[in-house]
């Protein structure tokens, strides 16, 4: 919106309202002047709101602002001038403000806990965005931050890989589906990531799977044969232990993490047997 804007020239100046502890907040919006604290910039400090005069302010996450400052904000939305801290003299701007936030601020209102007359004074325009889980266009961007992390080099995931990226629900959203494709990146070996090189918890579901496979083996892999098998991966019997890798692969769907535990042995120890065997799930 900032870049869309006749103030796409003037800065754009962010503030995470969850990130900073209360007591510094203030001074982060308004500034603060020469000697006003101790340990302070000597030369006292510009705020976000008056960085931003003529450009745009961000405010991120304001449903956590606490309800003095909301209404000191409220003031200078409404008369458009800003009083550093320590300072008697008023300072104009020119401010426009975009808020974000994942709480639901009319219930906060109701509450008490956000003001109401901030509440419709930043209500000009409301935007909805969607979870990564609802939205149509998430193979495109998959791809899109894929490359941003890849910058100059090219690196694919192919289409099993890609279906399983899909399906999931990303109830941390493209943050989550950063971290989990950077971790893929840190996995794969060569220029396409697998579905062996994806974290687990992108795979489906199990409720208890993971307890109960620690708790007592699989029916399709007798005790003996999962304690011998710890034990045979440092051995040279590699057709057997080739075999015995890929049945487990497949029992546990090619989630890494729980065959793994079902063999006894480490995930990183599989990743490496998984590639020596040049073994995938087609």
């Amino acid at each position: 919106m900032h870049d869309s804007s006749a103030r796409s020239e003037r800065p754009f100046v962010t503030l995470n309202c969850a990130a900073i502890p209360e007591s510094l907040i203030e001074s982060e919006l308004f500034g603060y002047g020469a000697g006003t604290f101790t340990g302070g910039l000597k030369g006292g400090k510009v705020g976000k709101i008056e960085a931003s005069s003529g450009g745009t302010l961000f405010l991120d996450e304001i449903g956590d602002m606490p309800l003095a400052l909301q209404a000191r904000l409220l003031r200078v939305l409404a008369e458009r001038e800003i009083t550093p801290l320590g300072q008697v003299k008023p300072v104009r701007i020119d401010l426009h403000v975009i808020c974000a936030t994942h709480r639901d601020l009319g219930s906060f209102v109701d509450q008490g806990e956000f003001r109401e007359d901030l509440y419709y004074r930043i209500s000009g325009v409301r935007i909805a965005l969607p979870a990564l889980r609802e939205r149509q266009d998430r193979l495109e961007l998959i791809d899109r931050v894929l490359a941003e992390l890849c910058e100059n080099e090219s690196v694919v995931i192919d289409d099993q890989a890609l279906k399983m990226l899909s399906d999931y629900h990303w109830p941390g959203n493209i943050r989550q589906l950063k971290n989990a494709l950077q971790f893929a990146l840190c996995m794969c070996d060569g220029r396409a990531i697998r579905i062996t090189d994806l974290p687990d918890e992108v795979f489906p579901p199990a409720p208890g799977e993971r307890a109960a496979a620690a708790a007592q083996p699989s029916p399709d892999l007798p005790p003996q044969r999962m304690v011998s098998l710890g034990h045979a991966l440092g051995g040279t019997g590699e057709p057997d232990e080739r075999e015995q890798i890929l049945q487990a692969l497949q029992q546990h769907r090619w989630v890494v993490l729980r065959a793994a535990e079902a063999l006894g042995i480490s995930r990183s120890t599989l990743h490496r047997k998984i590639k020596k065997y040049g073994l995938s799930e087609g």
